[in-house]
């Protein structure tokens, strides 16, 4: 038990929220860290798989779908600002030799824009189209018609396409650059698949009756399609992974480093989505100073920057469907425990 009176009470009523969530056949069960810089309270609930074979437990490594956009792409592309690698203004075309923007209209968008969702690149994100095509995939990103920049749309193509510059730029994979990036800030438990199948590895979809679910790959089928590692989607993590992780960047935006300028700068509301909301650069960032983001598996991420507070939350929810039934709900009650 913390010394937070806050974060037991939270860690409580999480804990009868997510009894019920499993109960209900919502998800097979879950992992949550409640935390703040006092204390941090770890919760797991039901097993890791529909067959109730194996509990849920600190331990567990989850698919964190779309979590991977700030946990993985979003700090490396800061990491690259603060080296002067990247420019979030420059148009996408300075990295990419000999582009002709007559045939590349994609070339125009900025990095900047790809952040916040607003780079009027295709929304839907079929890559399984590129297969046996010639073409470089940047090259084939950046060929594509674009919409209207300016405008929000969730976006992934933009992540996979700085993914894909991260790694030319430094001449590694993104799971050896963020590997080097947990290593640095002490984090464990964050990091690309593949998993070993086992009990220690919740799987996520199955796709097929009588198939078996995915389990230990990445469940984004155009993360799959590029390998399993991708600017998107393709990081497994545990509870205490990303508690630690949270802990650490919420101690980056109180920094006077190039980094913690970048931190602070991304909390910021830059697009508004709804009456509540804003994007800011990756993140989603609500009027009460909250900022989060979700992964479609069934997995969000909540930092509280003013009060240095955060709530992990893990399930596999997708294990029963992609409707995830009561996942909206849970996440709205999660959001509202930290304002």
């Amino acid at each position: 038990m913390s010394d937070d009176a806050w974060v037991n009470s939270t860690a409580d009523t999480l804990r009868h929220t997510l009894e019920g969530m499993v109960a209900d056949r919502h998800t097979p069960g879950a992992v949550a860290a409640i935390g703040s810089p006092s204390g941090r309270e770890v919760v797991p609930v039901g097993t890791t798989g529909v067959d109730g074979a194996h509990e849920a437990t600190p331990a567990t490594s989850y698919d964190i779908a779309s979590l991977t956009k700030v946990v993985a792409t979003w700090p490396l592309v800061g990491r690259a600002v603060a080296d002067g690698l990247v420019e979030l203004d420059a148009p996408l075309s300075k990295y990419v030799p000999d582009l002709d923007p007559r045939s590349h209209p994609g070339g125009e968008v900025t990095v900047r824009q790809i952040l916040t969702h607003t780079s009027g690149m295709m929304p839907s994100t079929r890559l399984d189209q590129y297969i046996g095509d010639e073409r470089d995939i940047t090259e084939a990103i950046l060929a594509e018609p674009l919409e209207e920049i300016g405008r929000h749309r969730y976006i992934n193509r933009g992540f996979i396409f700085v993914g894909i510059l991260l790694e030319r730029l430094h001449g590694a994979t993104l799971g050896q650059l963020l590997e080097e990036y947990a290593t640095d800030i002490d984090v464990n438990g964050v990091g690309y698949g593949p998993l070993a199948r086992g009990p220690q590895v919740a799987p996520t979809e199955r796709r097929l009756t009588g198939g078996h679910p995915v389990h230990g790959t990445v469940h984004d089928e155009n993360a799959a399609t590029l390998g399993g590692m991708a600017g998107h989607a393709g990081v497994f993590a545990t509870v205490d992974g990303l508690a630690d992780y949270a802990s650490a960047i919420l101690r980056a935006q109180g920094t006077d480093s190039a980094f913690g300028a970048y931190v602070r700068e991304s909390w910021e509301p830059a697009v508004r989505i709804d009456q509540t909301t804003h994007r800011g650069l990756a993140w989603l960032v609500a009027d009460s100073g909250l900022v989060y983001h979700h992964g479609f598996t069934g997995t969000s991420l909540y930092l509280h920057p003013q009060t240095g507070r955060y709530l992990v939350l893990l399930t596999n929810a997708i294990a029963y469907g992609r409707e995830r039934r009561g996942l909206t709900e849970v996440r709205g009650i999660a959001a509202s425990l930290l304002t």
